[in-house]
């Protein structure tokens, strides 16, 4: 048995997430792209990663520690309101949801915000906008958990006294089944094109980044809800909207399950982010558990 510390889940410091674990799960294809990224303090990933030893161009070489494993199990808080609503601390979790990430680029014209008359302005914000409406409905009728986030919108010339003549917009579409993710994106750009009509403006596409829905081990799923019930009395089965190191290793085909315990009103990502200690006490014994359930399965094997 073996325990991970993986580096860089998240991403801060240079916006690369999951950076140790798609090394060693041989993902990692962007060492190009990776040697470019700077932190606001100017230091350079490659710097950042050799103070500690680590060479960027040997770091697929990681992908030999997980030649011989046999399961991965990973604990994590929910970062969701899923299992406080539901008044249970504890959850099996299916697999992470695929993601989708655009920018969006509306082109108008800008003009005088006196002169120029409503019926004859070109602005690029108003065709950010319906999209921006238009998400709810697409993440609402494809269900199943569907998300759609137009996290932000940069408008230029960015003054009160212009129709804007650029608006860049973000778009973050996330599902756990890879062929509604894929209908989301496209109904999101058919109204894209719609609204620059209906709006006498251009409307362009560039993805950002993308990755695949990743199921977890069905077999590990089964064993952590049996865990969980031993320890809780009740499980519950739900997705991962965020990514997780776990998927990475899923990924390189190595049978994976997480187990999420509960997150306090839901919130992440914030100094409100918290767990209930008798919460985290009993997802520590739901993780042995499990651990000694998949040790058994690994035997039999």
């Amino acid at each position: 048995m073996r325990l991970v510390d993986w580096a860089d889940e998240e991403g801060a410091r240079f916006g690369r997430s999951l950076f140790g674990s798609s090394a060693a799960g041989g993902s990692m294809a962007d060492q190009d792209e990776l040697r470019k990224l700077v932190d606001r303090d100017g230091v350079s990933l490659p710097e950042a990663v050799g103070a500690f030893g680590v060479d960027l161009d040997r770091a697929l070489e990681a992908s030999s520690q997980l030649e011989s494993a046999a399961a991965y199990l990973e604990l994590h808080i929910e970062q969701g309101p899923v299992l406080e609503s539901l008044d249970l601390p504890l959850g099996a979790v299916l697999g992470t949801f695929g993601v989708e990430r655009h920018r969006i680029t509306w082109t108008g014209q800008a003009a005088h915000a006196g002169s120029t008359p409503m019926e004859q302005r070109r602005d690029a914000l108003a065709g950010a906008a319906k999209l921006a409406l238009a998400i709810r409905d697409i993440a609402r009728e494809t269900g199943d958990g569907a998300v759609c986030t137009s996290g932000g919108v940069v408008c230029k010339p960015g003054i009160v006294t212009s129709v804007v003549e650029t608006a860049e917009q973000l778009l973050d579409q996330r599902h756990l089944d890879a062929a509604k993710l894929a209908s989301m994106l496209a109904r999101a750009q058919k109204l894209s094109r719609e609204f620059a009509a209906e709006e006498r403006i251009d409307v362009a596409w560039e993805r950002l980044w993308s990755i695949q829905p990743i199921l977890f081990d069905e077999t590990l799923i089964g064993l952590a809800d049996d865990a969980i019930r031993e320890v809780a009395g009740a499980s519950h089965r739900l997705p991962s909207g965020p990514l997780h190191d776990a998927a990475e290793v899923a990924r390189a085909g190595v049978p994976t399950v997480m187990l999420f315990v509960q997150s306090l009103r839901g919130l992440s990502h914030t100094k409100l982010e918290d767990t209930k200690p008798e919460h985290i006490e009993v997802s520590v014994a739901a993780l042995d558990r499990l651990a000694s359930k998949t040790i058994d399965w690994v035997a039999a094997g």
